[in-house]
């Protein structure tokens, strides 16, 4: 039996995978929602589809609790759980600690111990082996202790949680080993690492490649901006090289819970070694600037309309931190409803992956907040629309037709084809 702690977009794929592959599973996460959810063969997550969950469940392939001590009853326990950042940019490893030790009492020997959360390297050493270990079980001969980053790309057609190469590192030479069989078993490929410290550096090493990327091409998008150049159409211009160079593209921020928030964990273990890591640092910086960016622009536009940010009435499309997904998680959306209420303007939002805002930790003040019906009456109302987001759902046409200004921040309106008027659309 396969155990998967933590239901959300890492945990649920994976729970998946192993159902159907024919393993028995139980999955164990603290929100009753998600629970009853899955028992009744309903999915929570939009571009996962309730089918397989039902078919699993229907098929006594899957089972979900919120009763830690069932966790004795699976062979292999794998941790997908949160790791955020504090209000100082510390890793806040809260969420790994509590899991871990809710699930020590219920412990024995045979069981594999798989951490899957984003982390700096030596968390699993560091933070699980003595807690495991206090329990009277060796790690490398009566538990298994292994590290295998996820990888999972929300709404992604092309790669699913089964099909993306598994990187695996243990905590012994037998976790290792252990690690790679149960992987194996779902996982069409699986790459082995030295240890569980070089798999958690290459998760981190992934996101802060692109983290860094995309801070480059951030920067630049202001400095061509002042220049008069469409960095779009720069960056389309290098993307014909068929050598040494891959298209990263500019935005309004960072979101998701991966690229804003994992370069962090290296920046923070890497001070322990007297290493200032400033290409990361200087690139967290340049991506946290760009919602202020974008809502200078955006007043820049209101004033050429002779209007002030305040009292204007502002939408924003793209609640999502990426296109075609319901995942709001670290979205810089948030950011920019926050800076423009702040402002003074009255800001409502449009995104037909999320109708409501659910709680979230940094932006309370928005939960409960409905997305607003899209109609041509409705979106002439407003003085300014701020596309945030790309999703294939818009109706692009629909919005120049009856819209006076749109602040574009991911070139959507270029990128469709469509043909807008004359300062009609500014690009942000």
């Amino acid at each position: 039996m396969i155990g998967v702690i933590g239901l959300g977009y890492v945990g649920l794929p994976l729970v998946l995978g192993f159902a159907e592959k024919n393993f028995h599973v139980i999955g164990l996460d603290i929100d009753q929602k998600k629970v009853d959810s899955i028992r009744a063969g309903k999915s929570y997550i939009e571009h996962i589809p309730s089918e397989p969950i039902a078919t699993a469940v229907e098929k006594g392939k899957l089972e979900v609790t919120t009763d830690f001590s069932e966790a004795s009853r699976a062979d292999a326990l794998i941790m997908c759980v949160p790791t955020p950042l504090n209000e100082h940019f510390e890793p806040d490893l809260s969420y790994v600690i509590s899991t871990i030790e809710s699930l020590v009492p219920h412990l024995r020997a045979g069981q594999v111990v798989s951490l899957e959360s984003t982390t700096y390297p030596g968390t699993t050493d560091e933070e699980l082996r003595p807690r495991i270990e206090a329990r009277g079980l060796t790690v490398g001969e009566d538990v298994y202790l292994v590290y295998s980053p996820e990888r999972e790309d929300p709404g992604n057609p092309d790669f699913s949680a089964t099909k993306i190469p598994k990187v695996v590192g243990g905590t012994t030479e037998n976790c290792a080993k252990v690690g790679q069989v149960l992987y194996e078993s779902v996982i069409s490929q699986v790459v082995p690492v030295r240890s569980t410290q070089v798999a958690e550096f290459s998760k981190l090493l992934e996101n802060i490649y692109r983290a860094v990327n995309i801070g480059l091409v951030n920067e630049l998008k202001i400095a061509a901006d002042k220049m008069g150049i469409d960095i779009w159409e720069v960056i389309e211009a290098a993307a014909t090289k068929p050598f040494g160079f891959k298209a990263f593209y500019p935005g309004p921020g960072l979101g998701g819970h991966c690229i804003p928030i994992d370069p962090f964990y290296l920046t923070w273990k890497a001070r322990e070694y007297g290493v200032h890591t400033r290409f990361i640092e200087l690139a967290g910086e340049i991506n946290r600037g760009m919602p202020h960016w974008v809502i200078e622009r955006t007043m820049e536009a209101l004033n050429e309309r002779s209007k002030s940010v305040k009292g204007s009435r502002i939408l924003l499309m793209g609640l999502a931190y990426k296109e075609n997904v319901d995942d709001m998680r670290e979205s810089p959306t948030f950011e920019l409803m926050d800076a423009l209420a702040d402002l003074g303007a009255q800001v409502e939002y449009y995104d037909p992956h999320i109708p409501e805002v659910t709680p979230t930790r940094e932006h309370a003040r928005w939960t409960g907040t409905k997305s607003v019906e899209w109609t041509t009456e409705n979106i002439a109302a407003f003085d300014c629309i701020l596309i945030a987001t790309n999703h294939e759902a818009f109706d692009l046409a629909s919005l120049l037709a009856s819209a006076d200004l749109i602040v574009d921040t991911r070139n959507a309106i270029a990128k469709s084809g469509l043909t807008s008027r004359e300062g009609q659309v500014i690009k942000a």
